[in-house]
């Protein structure tokens, strides 16, 4: 949910702004109003200095920096400039150049096999040196005039300097990380500096959000904190030489969004910041989100082996530094999609529900079999898909009724109780639990006042021709776009479908290197295929599981709830050790 914000007006003499904000900067709850972008050179030169520490943690985190990238890069033509030498194989390179000196140059070639012609050795004194069926790389030494091939260039290294080129460059690149590694223990100092550099921007432009008054007598400020904070803030105020005044936040004053959520729904509070934190006046999408988010990637995933070893790996993940802040979210995760995985039947690729030693109490949730001559977890991505758009509709729905008022959301009444009344209608009815007679008459007192609310009255201050024509043009964009919305569930269950079968696919091939049983190296590919394969399938199972889902909620939820996104996240001035 979002937290409800509390707006503060202070009115301070020229000169108190430092000790003021210094104040603020302690109690960590103010967030004053300032600038995103640099204004000034000393701004300037705070946001490179934090950029190049971001930069320095990234490089000690990952291992890895340009040097090192270099240094590898140099090693792989070195690799390829052996590669190209190779054939012409060790040989005296000064001698060689006597020869040059004698007036006896050596002519390097190199020829495809079916070009080479073996009667040019009866006019040129040819050597072939390697003959590999593709290839032909030979000498010629002396006078070449006339000669068909095009000359290569004389190897400037042998193939043994190479070598020792690499080896020497391998020891480098050895050092250079072992010395990467051991500045790892610098990270935390450096997260403490760009937490200190972060308070020190951040109140530097605080301090020049201020706006002069009274012929630069006195500095104004605007900020927001949470309402919750209000009797701690006054406190502090109070004591101050600021003379201050606070207000009820609204959407015209565009406050900061804080999120206030269970630990379960704020470990998805990312997924939320990637598409942007909800303006005042919207709703919190994150509650919606983590479930549906964690339902949907269990279901592409559809497999309770691949659930449990992200269930693990959310484990060890909390031993990792730098992946820590992702463990809880990945082992949720794993949790979820080993119980959607026992549920849609799949272990590692094998049909659970087929074997015979499974509980009949287990069988029973397992989803298997047709309906209406479709799969039923075709089905049931559909029928989660439509629940999915219906929620999205009637939270559209309370919103807007809690924002415009009753009569100024009659338009996106009328659409709700089309789709989500009739398909609530249609579901009671499917399951004979309205008389048909009921049925067919809350349908038609459904259909005409959506009507209403969709042609006449969908904006209550235009005239009612207008109505009808906006009208008649959201019918049109709504029944077409509503159909692809519904389908695009189908994902759900192709993405588990897929990866159950290339599970099992890797399976079947595991199983053909075993023959006829026994103990031989049958068993060492066996193990090896089922690592390699299912290590691969995991991977891409995770990949299309953690994207399709966002895609179902970016686009289809937010799209149906005409969620925006727009709003800023809550930063207040602080210093990094302020207690939260």
């Amino acid at each position: 949910m979002i937290e409800k914000m509390t707006k503060y007006s202070f009115i301070l003499l020229k000169g108190e702004e430092t000790k003021f904000l210094e104040q603020l900067r302690e109690l960590g709850v103010l967030d004053i109003k300032r600038s995103s972008v640099p204004v000034d050179e000393h701004s300037k030169e705070l946001m490179e200095h934090i950029g190049q520490v971001k930069h320095e943690i990234g490089i000690l985190e990952k291992g890895a920096d340009v040097h090192l990238e270099e240094l590898i890069t140099l090693r792989q033509s070195l690799e390829e400039a052996e590669e190209l030498i190779a054939p012409w194989g060790e040989y005296d390179r000064n001698k060689t150049e006597e020869l040059e000196r004698a007036g006896v140059p050596m002519h390097f070639y190199c020829v495809r096999q079916k070009d080479f012609n073996p009667g040019w050795a009866a006019d040129y004194p040819l050597e072939v040196v390697c003959e590999d069926g593709k290839k032909v790389h030979f000498v010629i030494p002396g006078d070449v005039t006339g000669f068909p091939v095009t000359e290569l260039s004389s190897p400037m290294y042998t193939v043994k300097e190479l070598k020792a080129h690499i080896g020497i460059k391998d020891k480098e690149i050895e050092r250079y990380r072992k010395h990467l590694e051991d500045r790892k223990e610098e990270i935390p100092g450096l997260e403490k500096r760009l937490a200190a550099l972060t308070d020190e921007l951040n109140l530097y432009l605080a301090a020049l959000a201020g706006e002069s008054a009274v012929d630069d007598h006195l500095t104004v400020y605007e900020g927001f904190a949470p309402t919750d904070t209000d009797a701690r803030l006054a406190e502090v105020l109070d004591s101050s030489e600021a003379l201050w005044i606070k207000d009820k936040a609204t959407k015209e004053d565009n406050p900061p969004i804080k999120f206030r959520n269970n630990k379960f729904v704020k470990q998805f509070e990312t997924l939320t910041d990637m598409y942007g934190r909800p303006s005042y006046d919207e709703f919190d999408p994150t509650p919606y989100l983590s479930f549906f988010f964690l339902l949907f990637f269990a279901m592409c995933m559809g497999d309770a082996g691949y659930g449990l070893l992200l269930f693990i790996g959310g484990f060890l993940l909390k031993k990792v530094d730098s992946l820590k802040n992702l463990a809880p979210l990945v082992t949720i995760l794993g949790a979820g999609t080993f119980v959607v995985g026992i549920v849609m039947h799949t272990f590692f690729g094998v049909d659970i529900s087929a074997l015979p030693w499974i509980p009949a109490w287990l069988k029973k949730v397992m989803i298997t079999g047709t309906i209406a001559g479709f799969e039923a977890q075709m089905v049931l991505a559909l029928v989660i898909g439509i629940i999915h758009l219906c929620l999205a509709m009637v939270v559209k729905t309370v919103y807007a009724t809690r924002n415009r008022g009753f009569l100024g959301s009659l338009g996106v009444w009328g659409w709700t109780l089309l789709i989500v009344g009739g398909v609530a209608v249609g579901a009671l009815a499917l399951f004979k639990i309205l008389p048909q007679a009921a049925t067919k008459w809350i349908i038609i007192v459904l259909g005409i006042l959506s009507a209403l609310g969709i042609f006449l009255f969908n904006d209550i201050h235009r005239s009612p021709l207008k109505n009808i024509g906006s009208g008649l043009w959201e019918t049109y964009n709504t029944v077409t776009g509503l159909l692809g919305d519904v389908l695009s569930y189908l994902r759900l269950y192709a993405l588990g479908l897929a990866g159950g079968m290339l599970g099992k696919a890797f399976n079947d091939i595991a199983s053909m290197t075993l023959g006829d049983g026994g103990f031989g190296f049958g068993w060492i590919f066996f193990i090896l295929i089922l690592i390699v394969g299912h290590a691969l399938n995991l991977a891409m199972c995770c990949l299309g599981a953690f994207v399709h889902p966002l895609r179902l909620n970016f686009l289809e939820f937010f799209k149906n709830s005409a969620y925006e996104g727009k709003g800023r996240v809550y930063r207040p001035i602080k210093n990094s050790t302020t207690i939260k």
